[in-house]
């Protein structure tokens, strides 16, 4: 904001020395004086009760609460989350509420099976981020979740989570587990993730989107080496008879690393056959196949995909 403040309005050559000087223009000085000084006081309150301050001013409280305002383009370090210590749970039936208003890592310890309960969450349309930090004292006590963990949009993201059934989570062993709750929506629908344990099942397929896989035919033979550089694919095999002696090409592929796995099955054709990787290196990998009787003339399809594997 611009100061109301206005130094102009006071005339500092004023009285003139050696001469009588006008009473009314002492009365202007002092009225603008006056005036400037209550602008000055004013501001001053203002600032004291808007701006965010690294300490408290003196004979006061320190209060950066920004009340909802938002902080736009800034660049932030060194940034730390209150972790509110709550102790020992309630025993359930009695809840024990998680309040986000008072912070956003909260930990708390079993004394029995406990209930939580949620508190406080920011208004529907941001975004609320809460981990809770739970030491399970003994593998007889539970943790009951509410009713909007899992409700609604939020369904399929407690799928997995071990040892969770209708909300109710139990413990194989005792020790320590964190759990992250979020919710853009004031908590109506609350979305949940274990943070310390992998979850048993997943709900989408596993493996390549478009763009991750290609094709090749083989050419001249079915010995005759392919290239195809992606991490899956379809191979057609070049056209002949189908045999039960092993035949063996090469697959060369960038993506391929000596400590991968290749996967490997057959898409297509008359005949079945017995489909083997016999070896892995850099860059390539080979197939082996015969089939298990059948003598066709055709060209069978091969789908492989590349695992990335370690050895240490």
């Amino acid at each position: 904001m611009a100061s109301q403040i206005n130094p102009n309005d006071i005339d500092g050559a004023y009285p003139v020395a050696g001469q009588d000087n006008n009473s009314q223009g002492f009365r202007d000085n002092f009225t603008n004086t006056k005036t400037n000084f209550t602008y000055a006081s004013n501001e001053i309150t203002d600032l004291q009760n808007n701006v965010v301050l690294k300490a408290a001013l003196t004979g006061t409280t320190l209060d950066n609460d920004m009340g909802g305002s938002s902080i736009v383009d800034a660049v932030i370090r060194d940034f730390a989350c209150t972790r509110v210590a709550i102790g020992n749970a309630n025993v359930s039936p009695t809840a024990t509420t998680i309040n986000y208003a008072s912070g956003h890592y909260q930990t708390l310890t079993t004394n029995g099976s406990v209930t939580l309960a949620f508190t406080n969450f920011p208004t529907s349309g941001n975004q609320a981020f809460l981990i809770v930090r739970v030491t399970v004292a003994s593998t007889a006590d539970t943790l009951t979740l509410p009713a909007a963990v899992g409700f609604s949009a939020s369904a399929t993201s407690v799928l997995g989570i071990q040892g969770i059934s209708s909300n109710v989570i139990t413990f194989a062993a005792t020790g320590t587990y964190e759990f992250q709750f979020h919710t853009e929506d004031g908590g109506t629908s609350i979305y949940l993730s274990e943070l310390t344990r992998p979850r048993n099942s997943f709900t989408n397929a596993l493996g390549y989107t478009t763009g991750g896989g290609g094709t090749v035919t083989q050419a001249t033979s079915r010995t005759t080496g392919v290239t195809l550089n992606k991490p899956s694919g379809a191979i057609t095999l070049f056209s002949a008879a189908g045999s039960t002696t092993a035949a063996t090409f090469t697959v060369t592929n960038s993506t391929v690393a000596a400590t991968d796995v290749i996967i490997l099955n057959q898409k297509s054709g008359t005949d079945l056959y017995d489909l083997m990787i016999t070896a892995v290196a850099a860059g390539s990998f080979n197939i082996t196949f015969r089939t298990t009787g059948g003598a066709t003339t055709e060209t069978p399809v091969f789908n492989f995909a590349v695992i990335k594997g370690a050895s240490s």
